[in-house]
């Protein structure tokens, strides 16, 4: 879906996914980079009276192998754009990967069901910290948490990621794309290359993207 308020787009999309759950927990997986920052700057600000954030657990998908702290973390993104201005939530799981992928598999298997993920997509087609020719894309379809590094070294810092079939628990995987940048990959992703993005199955998936992105080649985009 091209659409000319991404941050809106996607707020409007997260709040229509909790309004299903009434009166339950609610789970959501976060992402990282400044398109999400954007987003969750936007859904902070718009949605005070639709979400009750004292029943929603924050995961994420993924992480870099770097201190809480670091600029580069995406725990501290997400504290900073989104859970510091709602103030409040039921439960926080950062990934740390100094406590290893077992701890994140068992509590993402304790859900059970992700209500919504995340995900973003590099200018090299990867999502989450699934990039292309790396281990993780191969993981066991049991194994839902992986440690994972890009081949190529273009993408720094070693990371743990949800797999392909810890990404399938989510109800609902929200793409969204910003910029132009961004184009040629998700052009490629539209054309049925095999790039990790394409990949991504779930309960459904929506590919929310802003019109500087959106392919010039009139490709529909993935469904």
């Amino acid at each position: 879906m091209v659409v000319d308020d991404l941050p809106g787009a996607f707020t409007a999309e997260v709040v229509a996914a909790f309004a299903k759950r009434p009166g339950e927990e609610f789970d959501i997986a976060l992402s990282g980079g400044e398109t999400a920052r954007a987003c969750y700057e936007r859904l902070a600000a718009d949605s005070a009276q639709a979400i009750d954030w004292l029943v929603v657990n924050f995961f994420w998908g993924d992480e870099r192998c770097v201190a809480p702290d670091d600029p580069d973390s995406n725990e501290l993104l997400g504290r900073q754009a989104l859970l510091e201005k709602v103030g409040a939530a039921n439960a926080v799981y950062p990934m740390r990967c100094e406590d290893g992928v077992d701890a994140y598999q068992l509590r993402i298997g304790e859900v059970g069901h992700l209500d919504v993920v995340h995900l973003g997509l590099g200018s090299d087609g990867h999502t989450a910290s699934l990039f292309p020719g790396s281990a993780a894309l191969e993981a066991d379809p049991g194994q839902l948490v992986s440690f994972n590094e890009d081949p190529t070294g273009r993408n720094q810092h070693p990371r743990m990621t949800l797999t392909y079939a810890g990404i399938a628990r989510a109800r609902l995987v929200i793409f969204t794309v910003a910029g132009e940048a961004k184009r040629p990959a998700l052009e490629a992703v539209c054309a049925g290359e095999d790039l990790p993005a394409a990949r991504v199955q779930a309960g459904r998936v929506l590919w929310l993207v802003d019109r500087d992105a959106a392919p010039r080649n009139h490709a529909g985009l993935p469904r």
